[in-house]
This record gives C-alpha cells, structure tokens and sequence, in this order.
C-alpha cells in the first residue's frame, strides 16, 4: 500500500508534457580539482637558482644616453599656408615692428587696430613654432631674440614709424620690442630716433635748396674772373682812347714821363 501511495504521489508530482518541473533538485558536492600547488623540491630549487640567466650590465647607464630621435612631425597644411605668409610679409613690407602681445581686452585691440589701419599699418600675429624657423633662414636672424612669448607684428609698405609711435603713445599697454625698415634693424630707441627726423618733402626741399645756391656760388665764382678781366680790358681800351685823342690835338706825341723828355 505505502508503494502504491508513493507511486500515486510521484505520478502526481511528474511534470505534464509540455511544461517544466516547479522544482528541481541539484547536486551539491565538492568538486574534483586535479591541480594543487606543490612545493617545489630543495634541490630543484638549488638548480633553477644557479641556472637563473642574469642579463649583462651595460656599459652606458641608459639614463646618461640620449633620447631616441623621434619621428620627424608631419607638415600640415595650415602650417604651409602660415609659411607662405610670412614670406610675403617681410617680402612686401618695407617697415616690420615688434611688439609684446599682451593681454587686453578685445575692444583695446579692435580700437588699436582700427587706428593703425588707418595708416595702412598692419596687425599680423603668427605662432613662434612657424616664424622662429623662418627667420633662422632667412636674412632677419638678428630679429630672434626679440621672439620670447607672445609677440605680434606691426607691418607697412611704407616706413610710417612717426604715426605707429604716436598710437603706441596713447596705448602704453602694448610695449614696442624693436624691428626692422629697408633691411636695417632698429631697437625701439631707434624707432624713435627715427620718427624724430623731418619727413621727406620736408627733406627734398632742403637739399633742392642747397642745391640751387651751392649752384648759384659756383656761376657766380665762374663768372668773377672773366668779369674782372673784361672790366680790366675795358678800362685799358679807353686809356687807348683817351691817350690817342691827346696826341692828335697837340700833333706831337704826348710824352707820359717829363724827366725823360727832357
């Protein structure tokens, strides 16, 4: 009976097809591990120590070496394009400045700009990376230590240095380092220096006037002597004159010494 209760008790509890168990039992045991760490032998131990490789010192502390050269930088070209215009810059523009770019506000610089252009002066601003290695190459290698930092360019095709100092007069904040007119390096004394002399009307009609009078003094000086000399001939003509006219009217020569007459 307690078979057949326990047959009807399990035929109950069978899962119907299609469907799965509610419960299900699960085995837990200890695993079988195969692999467990062993102490290695004594002697095993004695050999894999003096078997061990030990790697030669070098003669050189890799510390004292230098650096490997790493890989030359690919030209981009952006940095072609910047390369090209700097060229132009210094090729077309006869007056080059230096300037700190210091840090003003963007309605300073917009002003300072605006001011500058009205003279045809330029604002030019170009990353060191670009310009040093330019001018390194270039006929302009004295103007690199004016390069540290952050600095900008003031350029123009003609030298108008009096009207770049007088703005930078009235912006103090903007520090003039030195530069270049016509291939002749200036400091900013220089640039001074020269906004200091005459303009060059001012200049030509000085030297047409000296000029005209050293010309003047010459034809004067040239014409001195001939007039001296005509002057000269033309006083002994007319004691000629003076001296025939005497002798015709008494029909004797007339004897110039008395003392020998006699």
């Amino acid at each position: 009976m307690a078979t057949a209760v326990a047959g009807h008790l399990r035929g109950g509890l069978l899962p119907q097809a299609g469907q799965l168990p509610t419960l299900q039992i699960v085995r837990h045991g200890s695993k079988a591990v195969t692999r467990h760490w062993r102490v290695m032998h004594f002697e095993r131990q004695k050999l894999m120590a003096v078997t061990e490789y030990i790697p030669p010192k070098p003669a050189v502390n890799p510390r004292c070496l230098p650096p490997p050269p790493s890989p030359p930088k690919e030209e981009t070209g952006f940095i072609r394009l910047l390369r090209r215009e700097i060229a132009q810059v210094f090729q077309d523009n006869r007056m080059i400045a230096v300037c700190q770019n210091v840090a003003i506000s963007a309605e300073d610089k917009l002003l300072m700009r605006h001011q500058l252009r009205k003279h045809k002066i330029l604002m030019k601003i170009f990353p060191n990376e670009v310009l040093k290695p330019f001018l390194k190459e270039s006929k302009y290698q004295n103007l690199l230590p004016l390069f540290v930092g952050h600095n900008l360019l003031l350029v123009s095709e003609e030298p108008k240095v009096k009207e770049m100092v007088r703005i930078l007069r009235i912006m103090p904040f903007l520090p003039l380092l030195g530069g270049c007119i016509d291939d002749t390096i200036l400091s900013r004394q220089g640039f001074i220096n020269y906004s200091k002399l005459p303009s060059l009307a001012l200049v030509q009609g000085e030297l047409v006037g000296g000029l005209t009078l050293l010309t003047a003094q010459t034809h004067s000086l040239l014409q001195h002597q001939p007039l001296q000399l005509t002057t000269l001939l033309d006083q002994y003509v007319r004691q000629q004159r003076e001296g025939d006219s005497v002798v015709s009217a008494s029909g004797k020569p007339h004897s110039p010494d008395p003392v020998a007459a006699s």
